[in-house]
């Protein structure tokens, strides 16, 4: 094993340490989301949700794109086998850890939020009543 696939090994399992990020990226594997519906599935503060993403893009277990005025990040669609490995174990643990399951049905929740393509932070219209007195 040469020294940058070590590296890429602590970097990995310095993201998974810390359990805002294990809920992020557990999150992530099953959409994309925005910092505002991760903030509000998470609980947790805007600055601290945006910290986490910050340092998963750093390290790249994450992307972002911008839409409007909002970031949506996703995971890196080509994860190491060694971050696949433990995607693998995060998702395998959902049933037995109460958080994640939580997370889980709140994110179920917001399902009527995303559009086919992903979220959509924009308020959607209101439908006009097409009836008539």
């Amino acid at each position: 094993m040469c020294s940058n696939d070590v590296m890429k090994m602590v970097e990995i399992c310095q993201c998974l340490c810390d359990p805002t990020r294990v809920r992020i990226i557990a999150l992530l594997a099953r959409r994309s989301l925005c910092v505002c519906h991760i903030q509000e599935i998470l609980g947790e503060t805007q600055v601290k949700v945006s910290k986490h993403l910050a340092y998963l893009k750093e390290r790249g277990l994450v992307e972002v794109e911008r839409e409007a005025n909002w970031r949506i990040y996703r995971l890196n669609p080509h994860p190491s086998k060694l971050l696949r490995s433990n995607l693998d174990a995060i998702r395998a643990c959902e049933a037995d850890e109460p958080i994640l399951g939580r997370d889980a049905i709140r994110l179920r929740k917001l399902d009527g939020q995303f559009d086919e393509d992903g979220p959509s932070c924009a308020p959607k219209p209101h439908r006009q009543s097409t009836k008539t007195s």
